[in-house]
């Protein structure tokens, strides 16, 4: 038995949502919790799963704000530290005409980059049965070898490692540095959720199939490539194919892609036999599951906020259904 469905590592942020015009005609921003795989976690503990997590925040009202959001959310913060040396990261979001986003961070350095190797509590890791990192936790020192080391010591110990090479470019030196990275993540993962974008960087493929079986070929159980309204494509050992998404009204995209992963982990969670003996139909199953988790969640702002239970997925999927 597993304490914890799913243990995430890394960075834990506020996101300043845009929140439309003040008086004085100059653009507001909300407040919001964030930081892809916090978002993760959410995501699987609003749906009845059970979770921690590992990072560490500024000691500043952020940071504060930010460790009582988890607990708010039922995740385990013992793996949660403090710093002083440095505030809680920042990222601003700025959307376009059509809702898509882009991002400033304040992160030079961010609380989330300074988590040391001898801060990871290894007896929460010890207590998942999944595991799931991201790269974001890689683009700095001493964060990465934290990551390194906490994503090798789970893998010796048979943890599912789940890990999204999340591809903010501001965030590295340059695209190759990033690259190189995100690809080392890759021989870790079981499971990996990517973009279109962020497929076609690591591979240098740009057709899907063929690039799904580059990363598929490293070792990859199960590789998931979000394709926003286009639903998922994806390849297991059982087979591979495209999953569409459900049809929703569209108000912010923030965390979409960490509800999708919220939903995937939440469900493998559940099953017993190893991610390689699944069939087809549990997959295409989990995925349309994951993929109604996902359009929930951009029918509200912000990404922590805009969650949705259990109930709310199983009836999107009855709904569409009938």
């Amino acid at each position: 038995m597993h304490d914890y469905d799913v243990v995430a590592l890394g960075e834990l942020l506020i996101d300043f949502t845009p929140a439309g015009i003040s008086d004085n005609g100059n653009p507001l921003f909300e407040m919001n919790p964030g930081g892809a795989p916090a978002n993760v976690l959410v995501a699987v503990a609003k749906l009845g799963g059970k979770c921690a997590f590992i990072g560490k925040v500024g000691d500043d009202h952020f940071g504060h704000f930010l460790k009582q959001t988890l607990e708010n959310n039922n995740i385990d913060t013992q793996g949660l530290k403090y710093t002083g040396q440095t505030n809680t990261t920042l990222a601003f979001v700025h959307l376009d005409e059509k809702g898509e986003r882009s991002f400033t961070f304040l992160r030079n350095p961010g609380a989330d980059t300074l988590l040391g190797e001898h801060e990871i509590e290894i007896g929460v890791i010890d207590k998942g049965k999944i595991f799931h990192f991201g790269s974001l936790s890689m683009t700095h020192q001493p964060a990465e070898r934290a990551t390194l080391k906490a994503v090798e010591y789970a893998k010796q110990n048979g943890k599912v490692i789940s890990y999204d090479p999340n591809w903010r470019p501001s965030l590295w030196k340059d695209a190759d540095t990033a690259k190189q990275k995100m690809i080392l993540g890759l021989r870790y993962a079981d499971i990996v959720k990517l973009s279109e974008e962020e497929l076609k960087l690591l591979t240098g493929e740009p057709d899907i199939e063929q690039a799904a079986q580059i990363v598929f070929d490293m070792g990859v159980k199960l590789v998931l490539v979000t394709l926003g309204g286009q639903g998922c494509y994806y390849m297991h050992s059982s087979g591979k194919g495209y999953v569409p998404a459900y049809q929703v009204k569209v108000v912010d995209t923030t965390g979409a892609g960490d509800a999708f992963l919220g939903g995937i982990l939440y469900n493998i969670s559940r099953i017993d036999c190893p991610i390689e003996k699944m069939n087809c139909h549990q997959i295409k199953e989990i995925i349309r599951f994951a993929n109604a988790t996902a359009a929930l969640c951009i029918t509200k702002r912000g990404g922590i906020p805009a969650m949705p239970s259990i109930d709310e997925v199983e009836q999107l999927i009855i709904q569409s259904r009938l």
